[in-house]
């Protein structure tokens, strides 16, 4: 499916290894130990460009009709050009009817981002950065402590 953005992507699922994308998904979760724990209960799709990754989207489906992305990237070159968007607007456009939730550091960008793409913040994990991984991630200034998780329905789809 090809989505419009600054730039004409593609999405498709991914059945590589995920090996061959742990670059990208190290921009969205900076420790493969963490990535590990989650990645093989995901749906992973990638984003496109001139058969090129750009960026990739985990996507785990929970209980109670929810769906988590747990792994959102856009290689740093692409960034701010509308591609994180389409692969949202992608992932979203698969779950009518559900609500989608994800969760974040408190970075100011990626809150707006989120909240700029109809996100609303649900609840927060207080001390999760800082107790499950085992080093300070610094993301903008802020020493990321708390993760905060995002929601959004989805309308069902009109027949």
């Amino acid at each position: 499916m090809t989505y419009q953005s600054e730039y004409s992507i593609s999405v498709h699922a991914y059945l590589g290894n995920t090996d061959d994308i742990m670059n990208l998904l190290l921009i969205g979760d900076e420790s493969e130990t963490m990535i590990a724990r989650y990645i093989q209960s995901c749906k992973v799709y990638v984003g496109l460009l001139c058969d090129e990754i750009v960026a990739v989207c985990a996507v785990m489906p929970e209980c109670d009709g929810l769906i988590e992305i747990k792994n959102l990237a856009v290689r740093h070159d692409m960034q701010r050009h509308g591609i994180g968007h389409s692969m949202l607007h992608f992932v979203e456009t698969l779950y009518p009817g559900k609500t989608i939730i994800l969760g974040t550091g408190e970075t100011p960008s990626t809150l707006r981002f989120y909240k700029s793409c109809g996100y609303h913040t649900s609840h927060k994990i207080p001390g999760f950065f800082t107790e499950n991984y085992p080093f300070p991630i610094i993301e903008e200034g802020v020493r990321l402590r708390d993760m905060v998780y995002l929601a959004k329905h989805i309308p069902p789809q009109q027949s």
